[in-house]
């Protein structure tokens, strides 16, 4: 019982700082008043990738319910040699944006590592992430901006950014997704959307049930309804980048025994290979804006162990937007059976639970097993796939063998 409330009372901090710092994030009457945070008058090319020595160029892709969503593209390698291998768009996870796959150094990030062995590079960053908050008609101050979750990701942002690389150069891609990234593209496969624009997709820490979820604050989150509690005070923006939250972790990050893979602990699991001096790094960047209902539509998949569209809560709504009583079932059974997928998860990973993974599996249990590879690594949890020191040998050395095959 103590534990259980201690583990609310964290909770219930979390999201205290989180509203307060929603509250000031709505109270911005302008994109230019927006835009005047430091962080917001640099793109991810000037920060992360062209400080690295690499050749940068940034893209804008407008979905087709309005989102201005920035993508960088990393065209050449290190030295200079221009890609020769197909485009590679990566897909970020919920609460972060692209800089995901180029916070490491270029040896251990996946972005450069993919652009130094001939890839195309391509980054996508989802809406109401730092560099993705522009709008045709809205700005981010408006509740009507958040008004998603990760089905409008799916039906707009997952096929504007695949239509748009395919369009820039003129070729399929593979597709590399990391946790949330996995999900929008499972749900995307299984409707038979965007696949003829892809050559494979590599989805790490993949999530396409979350009922068996092991991560105590997630689920704790989830059974507390605390998304719910923030939509219905009008808090539409689930913004865990305000000053108070950094602040804090950074505090908490620094204190003799802690550091920033400890923190993460809570959340994702143990992760192995994450080192602690990323943890200035990580906090300068992460984590990010996501919508609020984006979060609950998370906690419905906690709390239901399945894997729908949004559930409004009550018939006549499921009505109005499905023409059924409840939301429309992503069915994994539908993932056409001779698209070549790689399936990457570990052994210490509360988000992407192994049990959860392992329902999954047993979805696609009839795939061809010469386009299906799986790979499970006992000492990796969730941050391991993106940010272990060890992963270019582990995981992404096995990537580009599959990539190079495909």
């Amino acid at each position: 019982m103590a534990y259980t409330i201690t583990i609310k009372l964290i909770v219930f901090l979390y999201l205290t700082l989180i509203s307060e710092t929603t509250r000031n994030v709505n109270s911005i009457s302008s994109l230019d008043e927006l835009s005047s945070s430091p962080i917001n008058q640099v793109g991810i090319c000037s920060l992360l990738i062209e400080t690295q020595g690499y050749t940068c160029e940034e893209h804008k892709v407008t979905t087709k319910d309005g989102y201005i969503l920035s993508m960088q593209r990393i065209p050449t390698g290190q030295g200079g040699k221009k890609s020769d291998k197909p485009p590679v768009l990566l897909q970020h996870g919920v609460l972060m944006d692209g800089g995901t796959w180029v916070l490491n150094s270029p040896d251990e990030s996946l972005g450069f590592i993919l652009a130094d062995n001939g890839f195309d590079v391509w980054i996508a960053n989802t809406r109401g992430t730092n560099y993705s908050r522009g709008h045709t008609s809205l700005n981010p101050s408006d509740p009507a901006y958040w008004e998603w979750s990760w089905d409008e990701l799916v039906a707009f942002d997952l096929p504007a950014s695949i239509q748009f690389v395919h369009d820039q150069t003129g070729q399929n891609m593979h597709y590399v997704g990391h946790s949330l990234g996995t999900l929008i593209a499972f749900s995307a496969f299984s409707k038979d959307q965007t696949l003829d624009m892809l050559r494979s997709a590599v989805l790490l820490s993949p999530i396409a049930y979350l009922g068996q979820i092991s991560s105590t604050l997630a689920r704790a989150g989830a059974d507390a309804f605390l998304g719910e509690a923030l939509y219905w005070l009008g808090l539409h923006e689930f913004a865990p980048r305000g000053k108070a939250v950094v602040d804090l972790l950074s505090v908490i990050c620094k204190m003799p025994g802690n550091d920033c893979s400890d923190l993460m602990t809570s959340f994702t699991g143990q992760n192995c290979c994450v080192n602690s001096s990323m943890t200035d790094k990580f906090l300068e960047h992460e984590p990010q804006s996501t919508a609020a209902k984006n979060m609950i539509h998370l906690a419905q998949m906690i709390r239901t162990g399945t894997i729908t569209m949004y559930d409004y809560g009550n018939v006549n709504d499921n009505e109005k937007h499905y023409g059924q009583s409840t939301p429309p079932v992503y069915d994994m059974e539908s993932i056409p059976k001779d698209f070549p997928m790689y399936l990457g998860y570990g052994g210490a990973d509360e988000l992407a639970d192994v049990q959860d993974v392992n329902t999954l599996l047993k979805s696609v249990k009839d795939h061809d097993p010469d386009k299906l590879v799986v790979q499970y690594q006992e000492d990796y949890a969730h941050a391991d796939f993106v940010f272990a020191v060890n992963a270019k040998k582990v995981v992404y050395d096995p990537v580009m063998a599959f990539l190079n095959l495909n």
